[in-house]
């Protein structure tokens, strides 16, 4: 998905009062969970809880869900989407395995520095059916790159998109750039977008010329090694998100995930903490207050140490689930225009990383 901001609502197992969810009462005569249906912007974990999966209707009012059965699967079962064939999709159900933003998988093995990305440190497999008529939709991987490990909402960096195969007269966000590329043993056009006024991020869409129903433990490194190589994506970011799924414009009832998987090579996160801080005010009037504001892992032990003219001042603080971590410093007394150094260490378990920011006291 190329066009807006697509942050997923709650899920829909916290919805069963409204109805949304079809219940079916197991032999036993407890209640279980037989057959979930998701519209608007459900989500619902499944395979038991390593992966979740949304509706994701962005893009359209029109009625459209997707049943599954809590394996990680799903099925587009119905669909009055009816975009325009040359405008933004009206939504991408999908399954995901990470971060969207925020919104995490546990024990995901994500994120992976890009520069740790080698050959079989993620791989997926993905096995679909895709109806014809006149349904207009693609079958996309949609991975997400970030700058830093974590982000609370929309990633800062690249979209990576592979477009499996689509039906009807549609194409990638952007221009093309190549064409007949071998990466990874397959040929694929190579299309480029910017950023654009709704959204921040470049995407680089790779589109398979022998279109496919599925994949099976499709290598990424080599994927990301031609995007990092064409420079849309750095070695520094980090790899926070693997979703799969159809970009609707029109109709698209009968398309399915009948099986997702992804997997990510263990031992192969970076054991580098990122470590990102800045000062919310650069330059505080004397008796007055400024923050050390830091982005890192979510949890991560933050601790921070001013260097002013008088002497060191020490804090310690964990950081969010969101990875942000934000500590107030008072300036009293504080010689005015002497520029103080902040340093930062952050850790989590075995990883650590270092950053620093700093301010300048000026006169009340």
């Amino acid at each position: 998905m190329t066009s807006v901001n697509r942050a997923l609502a709650l899920p829909a197992v916290l919805l069963l009062a409204g109805g949304l969810l079809a219940v079916s009462l197991a032999a036993s005569s407890k209640a279980a969970i037989t057959t979930a249906t998701l519209c608007n912007l459900q989500t619902a974990p499944v395979g038991g809880g390593a992966y979740t999966i949304g509706n994701n209707e962005w893009g359209s009012g029109a009625l459209e869900c997707i049943t599954t059965d809590g394996s990680a699967d799903f099925t587009v079962a119905k669909s009055s989407i009816a975009k325009a064939r040359d405008g933004a999709p009206g939504g991408y159900p999908a399954i995901y395995k990470g971060c969207h933003w925020g919104a995490c998988t546990p024990g995901s093995g994500l994120p992976v520095q890009v520069s740790d990305i080698h050959a079989g440190t993620v791989t997926t497999s993905w096995n679909t059916s895709q109806p014809g008529g006149s349904n207009v939709y693609n079958v996309a991987y949609d991975i997400w790159f970030n700058q830093t490990p974590t982000t609370s909402g929309a990633p800062n960096g690249t979209e990576l998109m592979i477009w499996l195969n689509h039906h009807g007269p549609k194409r990638p966000y952007g221009h093309q750039v190549a064409r007949h590329v071998s990466i990874g043993g397959r040929s694929y056009n190579v299309w480029f977008g910017g950023p654009r006024a709704r959204h921040g991020w470049n995407t680089v869409s790779y589109t398979m010329t022998t279109r496919t129903a599925s994949v099976s433990k499709l290598d990424l490194q080599a994927l990301v090694a031609d995007a990092v190589r064409r420079g849309y994506i750095s070695r520094s970011w980090y790899l926070i998100d693997v979703e799969a799924g159809f970009e609707l414009w029109q109709g698209g009832a009968g398309l399915a995930t009948n099986s997702f998987s992804v997997n990510v090579a263990a031992g192969t996160r970076s054991r580098h903490l990122a470590c990102h801080a800045v000062m919310s005010h650069s330059h505080p009037a004397d008796h007055s207050t400024t923050d050390v504001v830091v982005r890192t892992a979510d949890r991560a032990e933050v601790t921070t140490v001013a260097h002013f003219k008088t002497g060191n001042r020490s804090r310690k603080l964990r950081a969010t689930v969101h990875g942000r971590a934000v500590i107030p410093y008072g300036v009293r007394d504080a010689l005015a225009y002497y520029r103080v150094r902040v340093s930062v260490t952050v850790r989590r378990g075995s990883r650590s990383g270092t950053c620093s920011t700093w301010f300048t006291p000026r006169p009340a």
